[in-house]
């Protein structure tokens, strides 16, 4: 009986330094791999995380800008306003901007309200005044004026609706946040009119 048992009885006295330093060797393995398996799934989190960053923060801050006064003009038709023109540089720090040719190309769009009409996307063309490099998109140093079409059966297009109208326009760029422009018409409609 003495013999079954002595095999769960092992004398530990032969446990040899060799042996010692094979098992710390594998726990170092398992835990160097462990570490390399974390490391590598924080790294590609952390990345991640970085690239959400930088892409919120282009489309929360604004890209372009107004670059000096709000033009209109009056239509054919007496006291009203057929065109609305702003000028549009780059904010400081932004990526240049593709404008497109037009408001049919999709790559900025400009909306209008008042307290009667909304219209989700306005015409308008383009002319880039001062620096222009000839292509379609606004970087630093250039400056683009848009000329903005009044949509058809707003406060602006008709005679009795048309002065002391506040109105807005939202220039839409398909990158960075939305430039809102509120502006009342003055109390008498003019050739041109510099709206505040």
């Amino acid at each position: 009986m003495k013999g079954i048992f002595s095999i769960f009885n092992k004398d530990e006295r032969a446990f040899t330094g060799l042996e010692s330093a094979i098992v710390l060797t594998a726990f170092v393995v398992v835990a160097a791999v462990f570490s390399y398996v974390v490391l590598g799934a924080g790294f590609t989190t952390s990345d991640t995380a970085k690239a959400t960053i930088d892409e919120g923060i282009k489309q929360t801050t604004s890209s372009v800008e107004l670059a000096g006064d709000v033009i209109a003009y009056e239509g054919e038709t007496t006291d009203t306003v057929d065109e609305i023109v702003v000028t549009l540089q780059l904010a400081a720090g932004q990526s240049e901007v593709d404008i497109g040719n037009n408001s049919v190309d999709g790559m900025l769009v400009v909306s209008y309200w008042d307290s009667e009409t909304y219209e989700a996307e306005l015409d308008w063309e383009k002319v880039f005044i001062g620096d222009d490099d000839t292509d379609d998109v606004l970087e630093q140093h250039e400056k683009v004026q848009l000329t903005i079409t009044t949509p058809t059966g707003s406060m602006l297009m008709d005679a009795n609706t048309s002065v002391n109208t506040k109105f807005r326009l939202e220039v839409k760029p398909k990158v960075g946040a939305i430039l809102p422009l509120s502006r009342i018409t003055p109390a008498e409609i003019d050739v041109v009119m510099n709206l505040r």
